[in-house]
């Protein structure tokens, strides 16, 4: 699902971090379009994860700015947390409790109660394959599991607009299979997804559209096909080209 709308314009976006000579981010400018899937692509240290944290406004710009939805993160970050969803790449979930009573801690948090919250939490569970584990303590899960819950647990408010930092790292294949199938289904009810992910072969399958960035850098954007067209690489993978 995608259209012609800009929801996310990233303008001459630049971090340096105290005490570091070399930007994080080198004056980064990319748009993204509502109800896409956008890849932010690279190898670890590349920048994703600091831009993933600007544009959730958890962290300053040193210079420039992103406008979400029209609305300028250095301005409007109050408002702009109202229609956005983050899922970090670190877990967040309290072990001791149950998947149900995390998304019920977190449905709290979003404003959601009694039958709309129990609904929305019964619906995230069937999608991402953890409705027979509903009343286990999370600290019981497989890592491949934790990462499921930690996903649904950022989306439970159905957010328009949804961040996720590496979200299948280290995982077994079958949760990242169900990861995927996840955010497709999100994807197509109308949600545009930001994703960062150094498995490229992954984000091919995931990914309508991908920036490449390499120490703070965007080296290729595009579709696709449009990155094999410029790279004269239309039968190689991503990661060949990317290699």
């Amino acid at each position: 699902m995608t259209n012609d709308e800009v929801v996310i314009e990233i303008r001459e976006l630049k971090k340096i971090y105290r005490g570091s000579k070399t930007p994080a981010l080198s004056n980064i400018s990319l748009s993204i379009q509502r109800g896409s899937i956008f890849g932010l692509l690279g190898p670890n240290g590349a920048g994703k994860t600091t831009m993933i944290r600007i544009l959730c406004g958890l962290l300053q710009t040193t210079s420039g700015d992103v406008f979400i939805n029209g609305y300028s993160i250095t301005k409007n970050i109050r408002l702009i947390r109202n229609f956005i969803g983050v899922v970090p790449q670190e877990i967040a979930l309290y072990p001791t409790l149950t998947a149900y009573e995390n998304l019920s801690v977190y449905g709290g948090i979003y404003g959601l109660h009694g039958h709309e919250l129990k609904k929305r939490i019964n619906e995230l569970l069937i999608l991402a394959g953890l409705e027979k584990n509903r009343h286990i303590q999370v600290k019981k899960f497989s890592g491949g599991m934790k990462r499921r819950l930690n996903l649904i647990a950022g989306i439970l408010h159905k957010p328009e607009i949804i961040f996720l930092d590496e979200p299948t790292v280290g995982v077994d294949v079958q949760s990242r299979t169900a990861i995927i199938t996840s955010l497709k289904e999100i994807n197509r009810d109308g949600a545009t997804i930001i994703y960062t992910s150094h498995y490229l072969e992954e984000a091919e399958e995931l990914c309508n559209f991908i920036a490449i960035i390499d120490k703070g850098k965007v080296i290729s954007q595009g579709t696709l096909a449009e990155i094999k067209q410029v790279h004269y690489n239309k039968e190689k993978s991503l990661e060949e080209i990317f290699l």
